[in-house]
């Protein structure tokens, strides 16, 4: 059964969990050359314009690329193809780095305690923006707005529904894994956030930052319903 979400961000770290090497090279190409034609990615890539047409219908549909028709002297327009603004998270930023970096010098100085204060307020700052979101909902829709949520910010995120009413939250992709394999406060955080926004009892069964594939989170609602 296909799960909501996982609709576009992909860190590049973690690419190769979702994309097959010619639409990663299509991607890159793109970054790099700002807009190109079919003519252009099959010469880069040495395949066929109707195997690079293929690839870039599949970009396009997971919010990745999109194509323009564009005239250039005599003759019929031609579709030309750029980078989608939600393509972003795809490639490489120092954020997380910059993040670690700050928590180890707030630890040398304040101690874990403090860490452990900064990841709390993150939190609570998460908790409002999602909560916005969320707020009038049902506690199906939430879990897939949430795997939405995450899917925006760079997690790869999709859910799926279990046999027994259960959500299984899935982040193929974490972009924070270097501050979560230092400081594993931050996965419990998460979990409680999720917990949190659902009303709902969150249990963790994989971790990335442990040296799994992807995140997992089981979902199980406990019956309560969000105040209005």
């Amino acid at each position: 059964m296909r799960g909501w979400g996982m609709s576009q961000a992909i860190k590049a770290g973690a690419i190769a969990a979702g994309l097959s090497e010619p639409k990663k090279k299509i991607l890159w190409h793109l970054k790099v050359a700002g807009e190109a034609g079919l003519e252009e990615l099959a010469n880069v890539l040495g395949i066929s314009k109707t195997a690079v047409h293929k690839h870039l219908v599949a970009l396009e549909q997971r919010n990745l690329v999109e194509s323009t028709r564009v005239v250039r002297g005599v003759g019929r327009p031609r579709l030309m193809y750029r980078l989608a603004s939600s393509s972003e998270a795809l490639f490489p930023r120092s954020y997380a780095s910059m993040a670690l970096c700050a928590l180890q010098f707030i630890e040398r100085e304040l101690g874990r305690e403090a860490v452990r204060r900064v990841l709390r307020e993150r939190q609570s700052e998460l908790f409002k923006r999602y909560y916005e979101r969320l707020r009038h909902l049902e506690f199906e829709d939430r879990v897939k707005e949430l795997a939405r949520l995450r899917d925006e910010e760079g997690y790869m995120a999709e859910v799926r529904k279990g046999r027994s009413g259960e959500f299984v939250l899935y982040e193929h992709n974490c972009p924070v894994i270097q501050v979560a394999q230092k400081y594993w406060e931050a996965c419990s955080a998460e979990a409680e956030l999720f917990e949190n926004l659902l009303g709902a009892k969150v249990t963790t069964t994989h971790r990335a930052a442990k040296g799994d594939a992807v995140c997992k989170f089981v979902i199980r609602a406990r019956g309560e319903m969000f105040a209005s």
